[in-house]
């Protein structure tokens, strides 16, 4: 693809490696990868505040074992809690929230799947 950028990663088990950077990757860390499999593209992806926690990142792994192409990386970070009735029903209407948004992200990743923009 004319016009694409590349990025050069340093790793220990095979030197620098040279591969094309998509557009929305955040960049690479300093220093040296343990091996080329662990390379890989990241850029985080906002997620408002909500009453459920939820971080997501779009990620790619070229080198990995088997490779993944990008894909969206989510944790729903949630303590353990013990709920009245109401407490229950807004900690449920809090996943329907997060549901939503994951059903976005989907589709949002389809599109940048198929060359688009996220």
């Amino acid at each position: 693809m004319s016009g694409a950028r590349t990025v050069t990663v340093p790793t220990l088990d095979h030197g620098n490696i040279t591969l094309p950077e998509p557009s929305w990757c955040a960049g690479h860390p300093e220093g040296p990868a343990e091996s080329r499999a662990d390379v890989h593209h990241a850029a985080p992806v906002p997620v408002p505040d909500g009453l459920v926690d939820m971080d997501a990142e779009l990620v790619a792994f070229p080198y990995g074992g088997t490779p993944i192409p990008v894909s969206l990386h989510v944790e729903i970070v949630g303590p353990a809690l013990t709920l009245n009735p109401d407490g229950l029903r807004e900690y449920a209407a809090g996943l329907i929230e997060r549901a939503a948004l994951l059903v976005e992200f989907a589709d949002r990743l389809a599109v940048l799947r198929a060359g688009g923009a996220w």
